[in-house]
């Protein structure tokens, strides 16, 4: 898999590229908008790793991911950020990013997150999710359980991909709130009501709670 990481800091940039080459990812790096946009020209990445604050723009990265959808590019991006605000976070996913990071983080984070997210590249190359009991077509966004089609509403439905792209990730419920309700909402029940609805019609096993927030609980299907 293809990275690209768009990163002014040395000390950040440094481990986060020994990280990644180490778990055997081709690692492309630019500090600054002029180097990534020159290393795009020859390089399409899986994954794009984008500093949000550049050295000539303060939403460099946002600037960035702009340029890239604009383009096609069906990239993932995560977006690393010291801005944390919700204003800041929607904005990042409205340009169409996958996720964000904020800083200061943990290694063992943005690993994860990285290959939560490749897993989503490689997934989405087919066109359906199967874990056990569950299936879904990510074309036509209709649901079967146990051989059943389920009709779903439009949220449960997103709440659900999140969740089956990205096995083994927990969201927490603020994170579900930005991911899926996008600023078209901001009552965190809603989070809650919209997981009860999918456990009253698929199974309580579906959704699992964790300490932390909510995670899918089937495992895929070979």
């Amino acid at each position: 898999m293809r990275i690209l990481l768009v990163e002014d800091e040395a000390a950040i940039a440094l481990p986060v590229r020994r990280a990644l080459a180490a778990q055997g990812y081709e690692v492309q790096e630019a500090a600054d908008l002029t180097q990534a946009r020159m290393v795009l020209q020859n390089f399409e990445p899986d994954l794009a790793i984008l500093d949000v604050r550049l050295p000539e723009d303060e939403s460099g990265g946002f600037t960035l991911a702009r340029e890239m959808r604009s383009a096609g590019s069906q990239s993932a991006v995560l977006f690393l950020t010291a801005r944390d605000t919700l204003v800041d976070r929607l904005e990042g996913l409205d340009l169409g990013g996958d996720d964000y990071l904020t800083k200061p983080f943990h290694l063992s984070e943005l690993l994860s997150r990285v290959r939560a997210l490749l897993r989503r590249v490689s997934e989405t190359k087919t066109d359906a999710l199967s874990y056990g009991p569950l299936q879904l077509d990510l074309v036509t966004r209709q649901v079967q359980w146990r051989g059943q089609r389920v009709v779903l509403g439009s949220r449960e439905y997103d709440l659900l991909e999140r969740l089956a792209r990205t096995p083994g990730r927990v969201y927490s419920p603020e994170e579900l709130l930005d991911l899926v309700w996008a600023g078209r909402a901001s009552d965190l029940g809603v989070v809650k009501v919209c997981v009860h609805h999918l456990r009253g019609k698929l199974g309580l096993e579906v959704v699992r709670t964790e300490a932390r927030g909510y995670t899918l609980g089937l495992s895929a299907t070979r």
